[in-house]
């Protein structure tokens, strides 16, 4: 165990993933428009509506919905030609897709576990205006699985198969809007036990799952489409959702930064216990005092609020970058205000030392004390001073249970409280779906990416790098359908569908022009010999310019027409001759020095080796 395994050890880690793929089904989970991502500037109509939370089916409102009712909002839905009624609660769902069904059950099998007899749709309560009825449909499928690791057996505690969001596209603290195109496309989910100990294990548990999702073949790929949230917590800490890490290499830092972020929070705690701080819950008007400043407010109220004992506190570091104060602002912000200002930043942002010591008057603040103020319309400000007051006192106890969202540099920030299990209730428009033993039996289990690397080193003569990357590539099953007619050309295609793309790719060509026919038709005039591999490179970015020319013409308009082998041995044997002396003094040492020549006249039009070949001939045959 090295020492960042032990200290996470000591600080008694435990962490469990819930990672969310989409399927690349041709249908949406509960209609059937198509799964497409559309161009929001494409929307043919919008509409808007504003969402309240309900009651659970055990009679109980879900703490994270009342939070967020709190904020009135107005939701705003773009819809296309491409979504429907469905979308947008006009009218019913249909009966749940049996091929996403498919595909979930295909992960059953992959991952060891049990699946249920009969699937129930349920509706999760989700009122952030990500779903236009205010639930997200979800079915349970399966339950108690299990996955190998380098540290041991990592559970999987449940599988769901659920309808994705719709995307935000833009929003404020009075309105939000979303795109129909992505609400509806069908999602799995899979949540692990908490067997994961430390940041490095969570990486590679979750870098397996996803091998598991693509060896299916029936997911999409591509940013977006695959999400991870990270569930940690530590001893005397607590258990915190973090939402949305896009990037897999991302995830040991986001667990790094909020097991630091933990520690120092509980640190804070203890230092405020030293000290008696506590907090006030009265709050104070203060917008008379900003009246004649450059800070004012222009509309609405400033209010403020005395954290006895809290100074210097509120600007201390928790992560790097965040600070308490940003905790604060971060529950502000998620009741519709901007943020805060707190007295151990001033002053600052306009606000002069005057106007700092007629507030510190104003609440009797003493030297130890922190003043925390929020400006907007009085309800909202109220609100969000409300709801710091409610975070400050819980420093005072140690972490709260949250829902964070994962941010690019590896922090995170609160989203709201974690939901409770008053969440879900029945979807009676919906019927239940029998599982039977027969059909779940009959369910092929496909080869594994990881055994699929292993059959191509041997079976193509790949080393391991071009066969890793080959399988985990979108460009999988293109390579797939090439080696099978091409298989003497199976390092040249991967180095095509791996290296010279990329290379394309970030010379700004717009290589998603080129289509799986342009690679088929390339690849049968290399085999012929009308194309050197030297010539793929000019000949894919003339394709991605005029991606409806034919390939063949591609070839000509580059100057990669077939050469006639004597016409090829005219030139070596003249270039020979005209370097005679020069040959006689290297002999085959000459070969390196004369194939820049000889490549500039046939490159892309003669494969290298072909040329090596023939001018390596040539010199020998004049006997040196």
């Amino acid at each position: 165990m090295n020492e960042k395994e032990d200290r996470y050890k000591k600080l008694g880690l435990k962490c469990g993933l819930e990672i969310h793929q989409q399927l690349d089904t041709k249908k949406k989970l509960f209609c059937d428009c198509k799964t497409v991502i559309r161009d929001v500037n494409e929307s043919t109509h919008e509409f808007f509506r504003y969402l309240r939370p309900t009651a659970s089916e055990v009679a109980e409102i879900d703490r994270a919905a009342l939070e967020q009712s709190k904020v009135k909002r107005k939701f705003v839905y773009k819809a296309y030609d491409t979504t429907c009624l469905i979308e947008e609660d006009e009218e019913p769902p249909r009966k749940l897709n049996k091929d996403a069904l498919g595909v979930s059950l295909i992960l059953v099998k992959l991952l060891n576990m049990n699946p249920v007899d009969e699937i129930h749709v349920m509706r999760k309560i989700v009122i952030d205006g990500s779903n236009t009825t205010g639930f997200q449909r979800t079915a349970f499928v399966a339950k108690d699985g299990f996955i190998d690791t380098d540290e041991g057996e990592v559970g999987i505690e449940v599988l769901c198969l659920e309808e994705d969001a719709a995307q935000k596209i833009e929003g404020d603290e009075y309105s939000v809007s979303y795109s129909l195109d992505r609400l509806g496309i069908p999602l799995i989910e899979i949540a692990t036990a908490p067997d994961i100990i430390s940041p490095s294990h969570a990486k590679e548990t979750a870098k397996k799952i996803g091998m598991f999702f693509r060896s299916t073949g029936k997911v999409k790929r591509g940013l977006g489409t695959i999400r991870q949230d990270v569930n940690i917590s530590i001893s005397k800490g607590a258990r915190v959702e973090i939402k949305g890490v896009q990037s897999l290499d991302l995830i040991e830092t986001i667990l790094e930064n909020e097991v630091d972020r933990q520690v120092n929070l509980l640190e804070i705690k203890d230092r405020l216990i030293e000290k008696c701080a506590f907090v006030n819950d009265k709050i104070f008007d203060v917008t008379d005092i900003f009246k004649d400043g450059k800070f004012k407010h222009k509309k609405g109220k400033v209010l403020g609020v005395l954290l006895s004992g809290f100074v210097g506190f509120v600007g201390r570091e928790i992560q790097t970058g965040r600070r308490l104060g940003t905790e604060f602002s971060d529950y502000a912000k998620a009741m519709g205000v901007g943020g805060i200002l707190h007295t151990d930043e001033l002053p600052n942002y306009g606000i002069s030392q005057n106007e700092v010591d007629a507030l510190r008057v104003m609440l009797d603040a003493k030297d130890e004390d922190a003043v925390v103020f929020v400006m907007g319309d009085e309800v909202r400000a109220r609100n969000a001073l409300n709801s710091v007051i409610n975070r400050a006192k819980y420093t005072l106890m140690g972490i709260p249970e949250e829902t964070r969202k994962a941010l690019p540099d590896g922090n995170s920030q609160y989203m709201r409280p974690l939901s409770s299990a008053a969440r879900m209730y029945p979807e009676t428009d919906v019927p239940q779906i029998e599982i039977g033993e027969r059909e779940f039996n009959s369910i092929e289990i496909p080869e594994l990416l990881t055994d699929k690397a292993v059959r191509f080193m041997k079976e193509f003569d790949l080393n391991r790098e071009f066969a890793e990357k080959i399988v985990y590539s979108q460009k999988l099953y293109l390579f797939e359908n090439l080696v099978q007619k091409y298989d003497g050309f199976a390092t040249l295609i991967v180095r095509t569908l791996i290296g010279t793309l990329s290379e394309l790719s970030r010379d700004g060509v717009r290589v998603g022009e080129l289509e799986d026919g342009h690679f088929m038709q390339l690849f049968e005039l290399v085999s012929k010999g009308v194309l050197a591999k030297e010539g793929i490179d000019p000949v894919l970015r003339m394709l991605a310019k005029n991606p409806n020319i034919d390939v063949e013409k591609a070839v000509e308009s580059c100057g990669f027409t077939g050469v006639d082998e004597s016409e090829i041995r005219e030139f070596i044997k003249n270039i020979v001759q005209e370097r005679m002396d020069f040959v006689k003094e290297r002999g085959v040492g000459a070969v390196g020095p004369l194939m820049g020549v000889v490549m500039k006249e046939f490159r892309g039009k003669v494969d290298g080796n072909r040329l090596r070949g023939l001018l390596m001939e040539e010199i020998e045959g004049v006997g040196v």
